[in-house]
Parts: structure tokens; C-alpha cells; sequence
């Protein structure tokens, strides 16, 4: 039973590793496994496994090996320009729209948390299919570019902005979404984001998305007030 298990596990791996860059880390894959039935077919349990992953802190799932992680030097600004040739895979940890002012953006927020989008200058209801890309993204169309905040594997975060509109991104993502970034340029320590070298995976942690959403709101009331007061 526990080879069995082994070879299943590793089918597994290989699935992820092929069809979605995902890497996940020996223990997690043990852990995943004592979960699943042995007569569960290998595309399933794929499913389940990157369902899982999608939602998993990923320095604590997937592996961190220096081939799939960000430079140990991503932030060195006298590097004028480099390619990261990855897969590399990123989890979101915060999004701005830098078209909108701040007063927009919380509009934005609190539009997202009422459940509505919009389409051009109309405010609709957006279902959970709706506005959704193919990984099952809700985004919020339009604006932008957007600047990210990201994470790796091995707990490096760098900022990436959108060169061009890329399919997914937007103030409606769930914070914890990884993506991938391959062959992308990183300019002075700031990824350069465009639809050929950047693919939305989905996923979203719960706790850090609530949170995010909390002080991001908070954290703009703030500056509109210290900027109020700073004209007074």
C-alpha cells in the first residue's frame, strides 16, 4: 500500500509539474496522499492536488529550488535590466489600479464586496461565472495598469507592473492567486508583466484575502486624510 502510494504520489507530481508549473514539495505531496483513496484515477487526483495548491501558501508547499524561485539579488537596482526565464510561480499578496485615485479605489473595492463590476460606465452584478478567465478568475476589467505585490516559493516578494493589459489581472483578483511568470524582463528590481510571459493560475487564501481587503481600505482612508490635512 505505502508504494503504491509513493508511485501515485509521484504520478501526481509529474502531472502538476507538466500542466500547471506546480512543484510541490515531497512532504506535501505525503500529506495530500493520506488524504485520497489509491483507487481515485491520476487525472483527479491532479484536480484535486492544484485545487488545493491554488489555495496553499505556497512557501510552505511547493519546493524552493533556485531554478523556480526569483533571484536572491531581484531587488539589485543597479541591474538595469535581466530575463527571468522560470516557470517561476508567484502568489498575490496585494493589487493596485495606478489609473485610479484613492477615492476610486476604495469605490472599487466596495463595488467588489457588493457583488458588482462594471461595463463601461454601467455598475452590474457580476456572478461567479461572469467576468471569470478560464482558471476561474473574477476580475474587475478595465483601468490599470495594475501594479502587484508577489511572493515566491522561497518567500522573496518584488513588485510587478503591467506593460500591457494581461488576461486576469485586475482589483476583483483574490489575494493568494498564483501565476506564472515565464522569460519575463525585470527592470531595476520591478517585473515587467505582458500576456506572453505572464499566466493567471487561480486560487485564493481566505484569511489573507479578508484581510487585505480590510487594511487596503483602511490604509487609503488614511492617506486621504493625512493628504486633507496636509492642504489645510
Amino acid at each position: 500500500m505505502a508504494s503504491q502510494t509513493t508511485q501515485l504520489a509521484a504520478q501526481v507530481g509529474v502531472q502538476l509539474a507538466s500542466t500547471k508549473d506546480l512543484h510541490p514539495t515531497q512532504q506535501w505531496l505525503t500529506a495530500f496522499m493520506s488524504t485520497q483513496k489509491t483507487t481515485t484515477p491520476i487525472p483527479a487526483l491532479t484536480q484535486t492536488a492544484s485545487f488545493r495548491l491554488l489555495s496553499s501558501d505556497i512557501t510552505t508547499s511547493l519546493l524552493a529550488n533556485a531554478s523556480q524561485c526569483l533571484p536572491l539579488d531581484i531587488h539589485n537596482v543597479e541591474i538595469k535590466e535581466r530575463r527571468l526565464q522560470g516557470p517561476v510561480v508567484l502568489q498575490l499578496l496585494g493589487i493596485e489600479d495606478m489609473s485610479k485615485s484613492r477615492w476610486e479605489q476604495i469605490e472599487a473595492i466596495e463595488a467588489l464586496e457588493r457583488g458588482e463590476g462594471t461595463k463601461g460606465r454601467e455598475i452590474i452584478r457580476v456572478t461567479n461565472t461572469e467576468e471569470a478567465d478560464d482558471s476561474g478568475v473574477n476580475v474587475n476589467k478595465g483601468g490599470g495598469p495594475h501594479k502587484l505585490s508577489l511572493q515566491d516559493s522561497r518567500g522573496t516578494r518584488v513588485f510587478g507592473i503591467e506593460l500591457q493589459e494581461v488576461r486576469g489581472v485586475g482589483l476583483g483578483m483574490s489575494i493568494g492567486c498564483k501565476l506564472v511568470l515565464k522569460n519575463a524582463a525585470v527592470a531595476r528590481g520591478v517585473v515587467l508583466m505582458e500576456p506572453a510571459n505572464t499566466t493567471i493560475l487561480g486560487g485564493k487564501i481566505d484569511a489573507w484575502h479578508k484581510a487585505w481587503k480590510a487594511n487596503r481600505k483602511a490604509e487609503l482612508k488614511a492617506a486621504i486624510e493625512a493628504s486633507e490635512g496636509s492642504t489645510r
